[in-house]
């Protein structure tokens, strides 16, 4: 039993650190094939179809050798899924285009909260106070160390309130659907990718093209182009894999919350590596956002504890009812009405 304990939280670290890793490094990789310093790839939906289309032929290979087997999901619920997917991917292109940064970066803090009243609407999921200050500390730390000017219109708004929703809608619903269908976080990844990646290589550069005025095939590839698209294809993979892993394992607010460290380990890097100014705003923010983190796993496992709890005295207390029940019963009950199979179930 403490072995299995052990293995699991070692799962768990494993599938955290794939996803930061992998976040940050697509991050990188994707800011220096598309900035104007570096290969100026400013097609960022038609991009996401290739990484999309490079995920779902790993599901394919994965399948077709045995390495996953494919369990039967209804065809509805994955172009359901991939529709709110897409208009998550859409939503955030647009949002970043016609908002300032400072305002992107709100939008992007409030699916926090967004995806918490989601939860609790659709699923009847509550939270401690523990947790609420958790969120609360995360939201303002992060909000410290990246906003900066905030402008908004309308229109921005609108495309801001469609990211915000489909993106935990969508976050929310890779959990649902994998206890649903009792399927793992990789089949359904590849169940799904093929869809995305087939209507955002279609869609995709009719979306750059109004995003910036430029048109894909006009493009001039050059090989180190070529290169970090690769890569950033196979850096996506691992994201997009351990996405799922970690909403599968925990929830979609744990994601969120513990996904900001990502935030940190980018503007640190950034720093690092691209010479990105890094003021004492910033570092208090960073500071207060990994304080909030630290606060959210205590008050997660503090959750976990007490459920556990709650958990071993119900099963203790039926179990003391039943014993009481076969004993009072037992000698005067007719012998038609015992019936042991039921009595396990």
């Amino acid at each position: 039993m403490e072995s299995e304990k052990k293995s699991s939280a070692v799962s768990d670290v494993g599938a955290w650190a794939m996803n930061v890793f992998s976040s940050v490094g697509l991050i990188m990789a994707n800011k220096q094939l598309m900035s104007a310093h570096g290969y100026a790839f400013s097609f960022a939906t038609t991009l996401t179809g290739f990484h999309f289309t490079v995920t779902a032929m790993v599901g394919l290979v994965s399948n077709a050798t045995g390495y996953s087997v494919s369990k039967h999901v209804p065809i509805w619920e994955l172009l359901w899924f991939s529709i709110v997917a897409n208009m998550s991917i859409t939503g955030m292109n647009l949002s970043l285009m016609l908002n300032s940064v400072g305002f992107y970066q709100i939008s992007k803090l409030s699916m926090i909260p967004v995806v918490c009243v989601m939860e609790w609407i659709l699923h009847n999921k509550r939270y401690s106070k523990e947790v609420k200050l958790a969120v609360v500390v995360v939201v303002i730390g992060v909000g410290v160390c990246t906003v900066t000017d905030v402008k908004v219109n309308l229109k921005g708004f609108m495309c801001a309130a469609v990211a915000v929703l489909s993106t935990s809608l969508q976050q929310i619903s890779i959990g649902s659907l994998q206890k649903k269908y009792s399927i793992g976080s990789f089949e359904l990844l590849s169940k799904t990718a093929p869809i995305q990646a087939i209507s955002l290589i279609v869609l995709g550069p009719i979306l750059d093209y109004y995003l910036n005025g430029k048109f894909i095939f006009k493009y001039k590839m050059s090989l180190g182009a070529t290169m970090f698209i690769l890569l950033s294809c196979l850096l996506a993979v691992f994201c997009n894999v351990s996405q799922y892993l970690c909403i599968g394992r925990f929830s979609a607010v744990s994601f969120q919350v513990l996904g900001h460290m990502k935030t940190v380990c980018v503007l640190t890097l950034g720093w690092l590596l691209f010479d990105s100014e890094l003021t004492f705003k910033n570092i208090m923010g960073m500071a207060l956002a990994v304080i909030g983190m630290v606060i959210y796993s205590w008050a997660v496992e503090l959750e976990k504890q007490s459920f556990a709890k709650v958990s071993h005295h119900a099963k203790n207390s039926l179990t003391e009812e039943e014993i009481r029940l076969l004993k009072g019963d037992l000698g005067t009950a007719p012998v038609k009405d015992i019936e042991l199979g039921q009595s396990k179930a």
